[in-house]
């Protein structure tokens, strides 16, 4: 697989719509690549994502969590 020169992914928006945990609930962000950090450290925030289609890649993050409701959160503990 080739890689892409830095210049070349700034020009693309994210591909994918990600749900992490926030402090308040579920949060929308999206995200270039599905970067998990070192050791996947992140993996446990993430609580769920989606590569988006081309035509939606430039939508908001508003809409796109209209489209796309977050997951349920099991609140017992």
């Amino acid at each position: 697989m080739a890689r892409r020169r830095a210049t070349e992914m700034q020009d693309q928006p994210p591909r994918y719509f990600v749900w992490v945990r926030g402090l308040d609930g579920p949060e929308p962000q999206k995200w270039a690549a599905l970067d998990f950090g070192v050791d996947g450290w992140k993996r446990s925030q993430v609580l769920a994502y989606l590569e988006l289609a081309e035509d939606e890649r430039r939508l908001s993050l508003s809409m796109l969590a209209r489209r796309y409701p977050p997951p349920r959160m099991d609140n017992g503990g």
